[in-house]
């Protein structure tokens, strides 16, 4: 009878330990497959920056580094892997794109266009899924590292050695919306 107590408390045991290590393996593909969209917006972002560039070009001379920096932040983008690599683009990206809306600015005409109204939108439409995402991962971080934090799962955590997520932190200045708003 004692062995029958013993094996039922072994065997509950190993199936706590092989959920709880599933749930930890569940949270982290979901936090790399969050990341890998983050990365997708972001690359959106600068295509977009890109084709707005092309288009304040044909009204305002613009700086050939700004081209080749967009050109480098759109291949970086892909090499990414840590939620501080993406912050440093994303960061440089929303310089950059400040940098245009202040050219957009100067030139009235330019904002009337259609061609600008719609890459407004679009861009719109991109800081908002980037927010999401961001949200979404930084949520998943958060579970994760409370697991690994918290008994009885931290057993699990340390038996398999899972490493606490960074969580992924833009500058102050994500707080602030691009100002997109012209008045059209």
């Amino acid at each position: 009878m004692l062995k029958i107590i013993i094996l039922g408390i072994v065997i509950g045991i190993v199936f706590y330990v092989i959920s709880v290590y599933n749930r930890f393996m569940t949270l982290k593909n979901g936090s790399e497959a969050t990341l890998g969209q983050i990365k997708v917006a972001l690359k959106k972002r600068l295509d977009l920056l890109s084709q707005l560039l092309e288009t304040v070009q044909s009204y305002a001379k613009f700086e050939k580094e700004t081209f080749e920096k967009v050109t480098q932040l759109r291949s970086s983008i892909l090499g990414a892997v840590t939620p501080a690599e993406i912050s440093q683009i994303e960061k440089q990206s929303r310089q950059i794109l400040g940098n245009i809306l202040v050219a957009v600015e100067n030139y009235p005409e330019l904002k009337t266009s259609q061609l600008a109204k719609e890459m407004t939108s679009a861009i719109k439409n991109i800081e908002d899924e980037i927010a999401r995402h961001r949200y979404t991962y930084n949520n998943i971080v958060q579970e994760y590292n409370t697991m690994r934090q918290t008994v009885p799962s931290n057993f699990v955590s340390n038996l398999f050695n899972f490493q606490k997520l960074d969580y992924l932190e833009f500058e102050e200045e994500i707080n602030k919306r691009p100002q997109l708003d012209w008045k059209l």
